[in-house]
């Protein structure tokens, strides 16, 4: 399998371990595989009893076929093991008419558990084919989640280092603490005086900016990424789809629609990458939070970051720039008007696709928003009829996917993606459910006594760890701190 990049008109191409050790291409563009990858029914039911890690490898190994399926089959072992996901890393629950895929059963109780805990590995398989002598550089942008489960994936893995920019209040206490206390002699946290698309970019301009590349290489280091700008780290989550669709048992020709709580749009891509593969998926829904760019994008074909950034209940969902989207429209649309959309959405802060193009995206994708009311009042409900407590991203989720049922003829199963546990963000969810809340761990023991559920004990020993990391910073100091870091010894 070959890969390109969205912006390369002359079509370029790269072996898979080229772009996971880069993570962008220099071009700035985002690696996607230039040919289909497709699961005849057959191989879909073959992996029905199959577990969980051998479907990972089984289905990674059709798109990164420079690796090994031993390696594969090796890593995605270690990755999924029982000790860091239980007996099931992506068990379904029922409730209503709603099946939950629940994904925040790994170390960090968060969706991006299931790449992180496996993307490490496969960057160390990429530099040893690479055959180079510099070690990784692991840059990463954070609106919550994907800080945590990065550090705790990547903490003392050999020839790496990962420095985590997160928004200074932007993200949830516990988010929070969860990133300043992470153990590891490779790992380095900052916070950044912005909201999360500051940091977004204040990294992809690191990735280019030669005045950094070059001191970085003479400090035996080369850049990559672990957001899912990476193709690596986005692989990994095509897997969950497939696996839940294998999971639900669903009826020759049935098609089970999928609600995706979405900010940098690298989730719910990885559920439109399952469908085209063969998955019986349908309907894709695009649920967002009050930064509502994308229900508006789908809605009128303009996407436009010019507009007033809220702070919500659903932190990683804060997002005005989503990266992922630049895959899509390489789908659909190709290189030279991607390259362009790109362009503008730099230069001017807008873009907009043209009627065919939104057409054929409006086929695949319904989207739409709920605001903090709605949020909350979810949460309230869904507790309160289905004694099934969610946080406020799944709650987004839940949300859409009841307003799509209304709005559309669709008999379809719904699966809605649950995120994240809800006592990664007990202050929120207890004040959903008309507790006086309180914040951090106080919050955290009201709501677990309330509803007699035990928060997870990844999250309850956080308070007794101290915190490592106090940088905070400007946007136009992020790349002296990662200098910094470079050059620090390990």
């Amino acid at each position: 399998m070959k890969f390109v990049s969205t912006r390369d008109i002359a079509g370029n191409e790269y072996n898979s371990y080229e772009v996971i050790k880069n993570g962008i291409a220099a071009d700035g563009g985002l690696f996607f595989p230039k040919e289909k990858v497709f699961f005849a029914k057959e191989e879909l039911l073959s992996l029905k009893e199959k577990s969980y890690a051998d479907r990972a490898a089984f289905i990674i190994s059709k798109y990164l076929t420079d690796f090994s399926k031993a390696a594969l089959a090796y890593s995605c072992k270690e990755a999924y093991s029982k000790e860091k996901f239980g007996s099931h890393p992506a068990p379904l629950r029922k409730a209503g008419e709603i099946t939950y895929l629940e994904l925040y059963h790994g170390p960090t109780c968060a969706f991006k558990d299931m790449a992180l805990q496996l993307m490490p590995r496969l960057l160390s398989l990429s530099i040893e084919k690479s055959g180079v002598n510099e070690d990784a550089l692991v840059l990463v942008a954070t609106s919550g989640d994907t800080g945590k489960a990065a550090l705790e994936g990547f903490a003392d893995v050999n020839r790496t280092k990962i420095m985590v920019f997160y928004p200074e209040g932007g993200v949830s206490e516990i988010q929070k603490k969860q990133m300043l206390s992470q153990k590891g002699s490779n790992v380095n946290v900052c916070g950044v005086v912005g909201n999360f698309d500051d940091c977004q970019t204040g990294v992809k301009n690191i990735f280019q900016n030669e005045y950094v590349i070059k001191p970085l290489s003479k400090t035996g280091h080369f850049f990559s990424s672990a957001n899912s700008i990476n193709f690596g780290r986005l692989v990994p989550q095509v897997v969950y789809y497939i696996s839940a669709c294998i999971d639900m048992n669903l009826p020759e020709g049935v098609l089970c629609d999928i609600t995706v709580p979405t900010g940098n749009f690298g989730n719910i891509l990885a559920a439109y990458m399952a469908k085209k593969a063969g998955a019986p998926i349908g309907r894709l829904i695009c649920a967002s939070n009050k930064n509502k760019v994308l229900t508006d994008f789908f809605t009128t074909g303009v996407y436009d970051r010019r507009r007033e950034f809220f702070l919500t209940s659903s932190p990683s969902m804060d997002i005005l720039v989503s990266s992922n989207l630049e895959r899509l429209l390489w789908l659909v649309a190709g290189a030279g008007k991607t390259r362009e959309y790109m362009k503008n959405l730099k230069e001017k802060g807008v873009f907009e696709v043209d009627a065919d193009t939104l057409k054929v995206l409006q086929e695949d994708i319904y989207a739409c928003f709920a605001d903090e009311k709605d949020c909350h009042e979810t949460i309230r409900k869904t507790f309160e009829e289905y004694n099934y407590l969610i946080d406020p991203h799944t709650a987004v989720g839940t949300f859409a996917a009841e307003k799509y049922m209304k709005e559309t003829d669709s008999n379809n199963p719904m699966l809605v993606v649950s995120t994240a546990s809800p006592f990664k963000f007990s202050p929120s969810v207890s004040r959903a459910l008309g507790l006086s809340s309180g914040e951090g761990f106080d919050a955290m023991d009201r709501l677990s006594e309330y509803t007699g559920i035990d928060a997870p004990k990844a999250l309850t020993g956080l308070r007794y760890e101290k915190s490592r990391f106090f940088t905070v910073v400007k946007p136009e100091s992020m790349a002296e701190e990662v200098i910094k870091f470079a050059n620090q010894t390990v």
